[in-house]
């Protein structure tokens, strides 16, 4: 869970926790049988089928693709064909693009764009008028996710290696911010949101699938850096994301999370029960339009 007091010695071994964890899984993951439900909560499939994973069963006849994954989260037969192979890696928790509604022209940000699935459709959706713009801080990803750009016909995305804490992206630039199960990640989760803030132009949004934690988590949880990076003991409760995007500037905030969410959960550690500590959430705000959006009106209006 995310802690203000983190001092910086910390929070960078949380980063090069998850960063080693997600540039195993770029170097080794979706090229072996039965991935996807290894990488769904960010263990590589060697350690998932050794039966010593954060994620799930070790059988092969239990294991689940990235595909199968991503149906289970919402994504349609058309998304699943329309991004090159090696793309979907079943990181996931939910899928943004269903409450992003992103429309033709914009530019989108995707948070942590891993190898490019949210953000190659994306591109798709905004069109060639439009921009897609993926932010990861594992080059090995990076590189992943610009040799699947070269499989596909959209010259309109674009991968920049950087961390969501400090965007590689210029002032009032962003119309849409996407993320899927990645900000639960950030040891430093109001800087994440403040940044969100300083990229988006005046009226953008945010629209996240991330992993909320609707119970204190235990403290050997909170310790563990595997669980960490492994989309679990980051998770900050509904009420502390909320404050977070409030203090960073946003209005409009609206943070669901979803009951559904619980039945794959409870498959990244059978008998462990993380379905009552997190849930998958979706989660949505705005960047004003100017700044008297924030402001009570005045008496007599």
């Amino acid at each position: 869970m995310d802690d203000p007091q983190m001092d910086d010695l910390r929070k960078e071994v949380v980063r090069d926790a998850v960063r080693s964890r997600y540039a195993g899984i770029a170097e080794k993951g979706n090229g072996e049988p039965g991935a996807g439900a290894a990488l769904a909560c960010g263990c590589s499939p060697r350690e998932s089928r050794a039966g010593t994973s954060c994620c799930g069963p070790a059988s092969p006849e239990m294991v689940a693709s990235g595909d199968e994954i991503s149906r289970a989260l919402g994504y349609s037969e058309e998304e699943l064909a329309a991004v090159p192979e090696g793309a979907n890696l079943g990181l996931g928790c939910g899928n943004p693009q269903a409450i992003a509604a992103l429309q033709p022209g914009e530019v989108v940000l995707d948070l942590g764009a891993g190898a490019g699935f949210d953000c190659f459709l994306a591109a798709r959706a905004v069109g060639p008028t439009g921009c897609s713009i993926g932010v990861d801080m594992t080059p090995e990803m990076v590189g992943k996710a610009r040799e699947n750009a070269r499989k596909t016909p959209w010259a309109n995305v674009d991968f920049r290696l950087g961390e969501i804490e400090h965007l590689p992206v210029a002032d009032n630039s962003v119309d849409v911010i996407i993320s899927n199960c990645v900000i639960n990640l950030s040891p430093d989760k109001p800087q994440v949101f403040r940044e969100a803030f300083r990229v988006l132009k005046p009226g953008g949004r945010v629209a996240v699938s991330d992993v909320v934690a609707t119970a204190d988590l235990p403290q050997k949880w909170l310790d563990d850096m595997q669980m960490l990076s492994a989309c679990i003991s980051g998770a900050a409760r509904v009420d502390e994301v909320e404050a977070m995007l409030r203090e960073a500037g946003f209005v409009d905030i609206d943070i669901r999370p979803k009951e559904e969410s619980r039945e794959f959960i409870r498959d990244w550690e059978p008998g462990r029960k993380l379905e009552d500590f997190v849930l998958s959430a979706s989660i949505q705000a705005r960047k004003p339009k100017n700044s008297f959006e924030n402001e009570d009106p005045p008496s007599g209006t």
